[in-house]
Parts: structure tokens; sequence; C-alpha cells
């Protein structure tokens, strides 16, 4: 190579040096570092930043923004449709059970038989939880008439438990010992008043209960002397005294039927009964906790009418239940939940709101819906003699209770 051409490759290296010093410079610790990668980064930050807003923004409108309004359904049908799975046939069997000396027997006998009651539940949420009537969880408190009835059965049932028990049975023959002389107590009332018991309201006792029980049986004497002689030689028998028998009514099973079920019924456990004799409300739910899947849609309490100020009369009135229990839910093809619709017929008082929809037995515990599908009142009460004067507790107890 000459030294012409040497010295023009020379210059050249200086001259490509150069422009790599122009555009790069030394590090710190002698490394080489791209200018040009720093001028690209203010383009990464922007590019970052709306990224992060946009995200912020994306998760703030999701989770801040309101609920959005529910879907006014605008017809009986479409009503019918959203919520007739979610509406339920409760079965609710109780009886009356003694208490004698700590010891629980169910009663059956004559006097007091075991009842079966039906009525309306909805579910409100997925955890199996039913809105139902207090009176339909505890239907011995259903009316004053009917705590009275029960109280006078249950008064009479343990005087006459008390007349015919002896201390020598032993617990377990409680039961088929009073179910055997049940007839014999029940001829001490005969002819008294209903809730009278012969001898109540006197002071008696078990001497005397035990003397009238043992002449009871026995053939009448030809003389008075005869019959001292017999009377004497019975053992007179001691009878448990009353003070330690409790009678009282309580559940025996409740459960549901969903509709399109075919007699099928899931066993329940009852949550909370109303305090307040005026909001006739309770709950109560599957005893496995859990919504069954065919149930799609629940009745929201979150969209229920709160404000029953703005029912007015002449707004329309939709309830979905089973008036007449079985009677009416039995069909060929199963359990099927019936629509009657009517209008609010008077302004709410704060409790109740009055409607014109037919209704009887069985239908306590339905919901009642506006024209739009929301809740507005949970039936309870109507007049027997004449149809369409019904009573509705309003949705906003719902939630407080």
């Amino acid at each position: 190579m000459t030294a012409k051409n040497e010295l023009t490759t020379k210059n050249k290296l200086i001259k490509l040096t150069y422009l790599q010093m122009k555009i790069r410079k030394i590090g710190p610790n002698n490394d080489l570092q791209d200018i040009s990668s720093k001028k690209r980064k203010p383009y990464k930050i922007i590019i970052f930043a709306v990224a992060l807003l946009s995200t912020a923004a994306f998760f703030g409108f999701k989770y801040l923004k309101k609920p959005p309004a529910a879907i006014c359904l605008d017809s009986d049908t479409k009503v019918y449709d959203q919520y007739k799975d979610a509406v339920v046939l409760i079965k609710h069997s109780y009886g009356y059970f003694a208490k004698i000396k700590g010891t629980e027997i169910p009663i059956s006998v004559e006097d007091a038989r075991e009842e079966t009651v039906f009525g309306t539940g909805f579910f409100v949420d997925r955890d199996g939880k039913i809105v139902t009537n207090s009176h339909v969880l505890q239907p011995w408190n259903s009316s004053n008439e009917q705590q009275e009835k029960v109280n006078a059965t249950i008064r009479n049932v343990r005087l006459k438990i008390a007349s015919i028990l002896t201390t020598d049975v032993t617990e377990d023959q409680y039961q088929s010992f009073i179910e055997r002389n049940w007839r014999i107590a029940s001829a001490y009332d005969e002819g008294e008043g209903e809730g009278d018991y012969e001898g109540e309201g006197e002071e008696t006792t078990e001497e005397s209960a035990g003397e009238e029980f043992v002449s009871s049986n026995e053939q009448e004497a030809e003389t008075d002397s005869a019959t001292t002689d017999i009377a004497a030689a019975i053992p007179v028998k001691e009878y448990v005294s009353k003070d330690d028998i409790e009678v009282y009514v309580k559940t025996i099973e409740i459960a549901v039927a969903l509709h399109d079920s075919n007699d099928e019924w899931l066993n329940c456990e009852i949550e909370k009964v109303s305090e307040d004799a005026n909001i006739d409300l309770g709950t109560l739910s599957l005893q496995n906790h859990s919504t069954p899947a065919s149930v799609v849609n629940i009745i929201n309490l979150d969209n229920a009418v709160k404000d029953d100020a703005s029912l007015s009369p002449g707004q329309k009135a939709i309830m979905v239940g089973y008036p007449l229990g079985m009677d009416l839910a039995k069909t060929d093809s199963g359990i099927k939940v019936q629509l009657y619709d009517g209008k609010i017929s008077k302004e709410s008082d704060g409790n109740k709101i009055q409607y014109s929809i037919t209704s009887t037995h069985g239908a306590s515990g339905a919901p009642i819906f506006n024209e739009c599908g929301e809740l507005i009142a949970v039936n309870f009460s109507g007049i027997d003699e004449v149809q369409g004067f019904n009573f509705g507790i309003v949705a906003k107890h719902i939630s407080s209770f």
C-alpha cells in the first residue's frame, strides 16, 4: 500500500471516529452510552404515563360508577317469567309436645293433633335465604283467636296428663301410656266449655285424682260396707304433679317446593321471626344454605321500592304466589306458581298497603310487584268473606328487619 493510500485510510478512520464521538459519549466507567437512547427516554415516560392514566380511569369508572338502574319489565308476563322460579311453596307441619320431668315426648291424641299449613316465600340471595310471613313460621300465633285456642289446648292437655300419669310409669313408656289412657282423661272435661277442665280453678290433690281414677273402673258394690272393703284393698296410686309437666307447640318439619318441581320438598330451618306484631315478616333458609341453580333470578332487595309514599292508589300491583297451597299448586306436570294482578287501592300507613289482588290462604308471604317488577310489599292478610281486599307489609321493612 502506498503512503498516499495509507493517509487517505487514516483520514477516513479519523472522520468515522469523530462521527461516532458525536453520537456517543464516554460513560463514568469509560462505557460508551448511546445518546440516541437518552433522546428516546422522554417518549417512553410519556407513553408509560398515558397507559397508567388510562388504566386508572378504566378501573375507577368500573368500581366507582353508580349501578345501572333496574330495567322496567313493563308487563305481567315478563314479571312472572323473571321471578317464577324464585317464589316457593312452603309446607309447615307443627304439633304439641310435653316435657315431663325433663323428658320431651310428642303428643298425638284427639285433642292435640299434628297440623300442616301452606304459605309462600321467595329467595332473596344465593345462600338459600327465603322471606315470608311470621305467621307462616309460627301459625299458632297467627291471630288472637288462634292463640287463645292453642293456649286452651295446652292447658287442657297438661291437666289431662296429670290426671292419668302415675309415678310408676317409666320415661320410655310416657307416650304409649298417655295414648292408651287418653279416653279416661278426656272423660273429665265432658260438658265443660272450651278451654275449661273439670276442677280447674279449684284446689285439687293428687290423692283425689287417684281415687277418682281408680273408682271409675270399679263396679258398683251391693252394699256400702262392701264398697269400703274393696276400696281399702286397692292401693292408692301416686300421680305426676302438673308442676312437672310442660306442654307447648313447636315445628315438626318445614320445607319448600320449587316451581315446576315434581312434589319434591327441600328441608329448611327457621332463622328469624319479627318481634313486632305489626310487621308480619320472617326468614328461613334451606338447610344446605345454597339457592338451587334452577333459580336464575333471585328477588333483589336492592331494587325494592323503599319509599312507600311513592305508592299511590291506581298503580299496578302484581302477585306471584300459591293461594290455597297444594290445592291449586299441584298439577299433572308438577307444582306451578300462579300470577294475580290488581291495583293499589289505599295509601300506605307506613307498615302495610292495601290492593285489589285476588288472594286467599296459602298466598301469605307472596311477593307483590309494581308494573316494572320492583318489589313493593309482602302479602300477609285479606278478608275471607270478600275478595279484592288484601294487604301487604311494605318492602322497606324487609331490609330493616
